[in-house]
């Protein structure tokens, strides 16, 4: 069986080649890219991100591929969003106001209530509201590594929360478009489960 493609976008800010390693430990071939042809061709496409979400949108901006994104999230294939990654699917941020996000998800990402310190960085519990969903096969209760100061609403797309001084959310999927605010590719054996999760559902359409 040929290994499933995905294209890990690159946009040149942060460790994304950390995502596209814990992607090839799963047995799929993952390229980090900026290509269209390697997007376009992809059975899956993958948005990390770490930092600021203005200057994740303008390097995305800069490079291009926040039209890819957009096109790959509304061509059906399975979309993955990491950290700042799923922040950057909504339409804005507190944390960078006037730079609007892909608007991928309806939405605004606002800063963790001062009741903890921020930025949560730390391991902490999954709780999934969604359990049957198949990105989240096996990880009901799984700790998971998370670090950032603000996190997308709560709302109908939620599928698993974690607490840090009041529910957060932890993991959204609105059909083909998927995203964890956790680092999956941080977590250990618990964060393979989850690559390997949605590389299983890639493997199912590209079958």
């Amino acid at each position: 069986m040929a290994p499933v493609r995905i294209a890990v976008l690159d946009y040149g800010i942060g460790n994304l080649r950390s995502a596209q390693k814990g992607l090839e430990r799963t047995g799929a071939e993952a390229k980090l890219t900026a290509d269209p042809a390697d997007v376009d061709a992809a059975d899956g496409v993958v948005l990390p991100g770490v930092g600021a979400f203005g200057a994740c949108m303008r390097a995305l901006a800069d490079t291009g591929l926040d039209r890819l994104a957009v096109d790959a999230a509304g061509s059906g294939r399975p979309f993955l969003g990491i950290c700042v990654g799923m922040q950057l699917l909504y339409e804005a941020s507190e944390e960078s106001p006037g730079v609007a996000g892909l608007g991928i998800l309806p939405g605004t990402v606002r800063w963790l209530p001062d009741i903890l310190p921020r930025p949560q960085m730390q391991w902490n519990v999954l709780r999934c509201i969604e359990p049957e969903h198949p990105l989240l096969a096996g990880l009901d209760g799984a700790w998971l590594y998370f670090v950032h100061s603000l996190a997308v609403d709560l709302g109908d797309d939620v599928i698993a929360t974690t607490n840090y001084g009041t529910d957060v959310a932890a993991a959204t999927a609105r059909g083909n478009v998927m995203a964890t605010q956790f680092h999956p590719e941080k977590s250990a054996r618990a964060g393979f489960r989850l690559l390997q999760n949605y590389v299983d559902l890639l493997r199912t359409g590209a079958g």
